[in-house]
């Protein structure tokens, strides 16, 4: 997809993303641009396995830019949230604990009612290989967790923030419906219209010899027009329309009286 565009505002806003240990430049770079995306600016490493800055994360974040240049680098995750509010810790399989658990939309909704209230708020995400230890855990208010395959549970640390991070976009939205643009606009057309169509196709067809036998002529007119009213095809109207392309390859119309070689028939 195309990159950002400069005459959009863009939205840089919402709850801190911390990631605990992360490992590859690449995927830091990924979990930017996942924030970009939705709208989430700042982004915190806590001990990052190959340092900062980062030459394969910046280019894995396709133009995230205003994230890599603010990122913030911490020895320690308590002082990566020292300032925040409240925190919610991401995992994919069950701790022990009294720690509230919360599916992403429940989070996102938390999240954006104390982003209103004022509060300062984040996520932790942990190591690309075995997430967060129970002791990061414990740091955290609640735990936010998604609905994955049981048998297939993990995800990719860029996933796990996109995942969060459309939640977030939605939750601010006053329609959960809206998108980002429109169809273009169409006029819809008259059943004279459509009657227009289905006889220039008819004649167009007819003089190219395609009703054949001719007694079945009613019945493919009848199937003909049948599969330009509805919107889905099935196999047999994608037979019907290959039998219409393969006759007009293989027939050439009648001239019109008085056409010369110049004019298209």
């Amino acid at each position: 997809m195309a990159g950002t565009n400069s005459e959009l505002k863009m939205i840089a806003e919402g709850p801190v993303v911390i990631l605990v240990n992360p490992q590859l430049g690449e995927n830091i770079g990924m979990v930017a641009r996942a924030m970009a995306n939705f709208g989430l600016a700042e982004l915190r490493l806590v001990d990052p396995r190959d340092g900062w800055p980062s030459d394969t994360a910046r280019a894995a974040a396709s133009k995230a830019d205003h994230i890599i240049d603010g990122v913030k680098v911490f020895d320690r995750l308590e002082d990566a949230i020292a300032d925040l509010n409240f925190v919610y810790a991401t995992t994919a399989r069950s701790r022990d604990g009294f720690k509230p658990v919360r599916g992403p939309s429940v989070a996102a909704a938390t999240l954006r009612t104390r982003f209103i209230a004022g509060e300062r708020t984040g996520i932790l995400f942990g190591r690309e290989r075995w997430g967060l230890n129970n002791e990061e855990v414990g740091l955290a208010d609640e735990i936010v967790t998604f609905p994955v395959n049981p048998a297939f549970a993990s995800l990719n640390i860029a996933q796990a923030v996109l995942l969060v991070s459309y939640e977030w976009m939605k939750s601010g939205m006053a329609d959960e419906t809206e998108t980002a643009f429109q169809p273009v606009e169409q006029t819809p057309a008259t059943k004279e219209d459509l009657f227009g169509l289905f006889g220039h196709l008819e004649e167009a067809l007819d003089a190219r010899g395609y009703f054949r036998p001719v007694d079945k002529k009613p019945r493919m007119i009848d199937n003909l027009r049948a599969v330009f009213t509805r919107r889905a095809m099935s196999m047999q109207e994608i037979r019907l329309l290959r039998g219409v392309i393969s006759s007009l390859d293989r027939y050439t119309r009648k001239r019109p009286r008085g056409a010369t070689d110049d004019q298209d028939v």
